[in-house]
């Protein structure tokens, strides 16, 4: 994506709709899907950002419907979150101050290692790896806001 675009608040940054286009690639055998789609970023009650993510998902030559929610709560630090899942467990923490940031995630035996970088005012992505006994997954996903 080149260079790194900062972000002082990640919640102004975030804030609205976005398209989204993920690539999914399992390592293992090669296997490749899809997810398109749209996320929206609304205000919470006290501070933050509910994350509304649906869409289509694609894998092995079936399309199916497909949501997320995350709650992006306010961080330690002024301009940063503390991303949850909907029934509150901890994700990640999200800096975009220098616009790039790394996260690990253990999930039961699997381990999620993820990279955010923003290009621009309105383009930004996610790299996720996952590994684990019975996953070895790649998840690239493009944001591009929506006017």
């Amino acid at each position: 994506m080149g260079e790194f675009w900062p972000v002082p608040d990640v919640f102004a940054y975030l804030a609205g709709s976005w398209r989204v286009a993920r690539a999914v690639r399992d390592l293992t055998d090669g296997t490749e899907g899809t997810f398109t789609g749209t996320t929206a970023f609304t205000p919470l009650d006290g501070g933050g950002l509910l994350h509304h993510e649906s869409g289509t998902f694609t894998w092995r030559g079936t399309a199916r419907p497909a949501v997320r929610t995350l709650r992006f709560l306010p961080g330690p630090r002024p301009g940063t979150a503390d991303v949850r899942f909907a029934d509150g467990r901890a994700f990640h923490d999200l800096d975009l101050t220098t616009g790039r940031h790394t996260v690990g995630h253990p999930c039961a035996a699997d381990l999620y290692r993820g990279e955010f970088t923003v290009a621009g005012p309105d383009r930004w992505r996610t790299v996720w790896r996952v590994g684990g006994p019975a996953k070895d997954l790649l998840l690239t996903t493009d944001y591009e806001a929506r006017a």
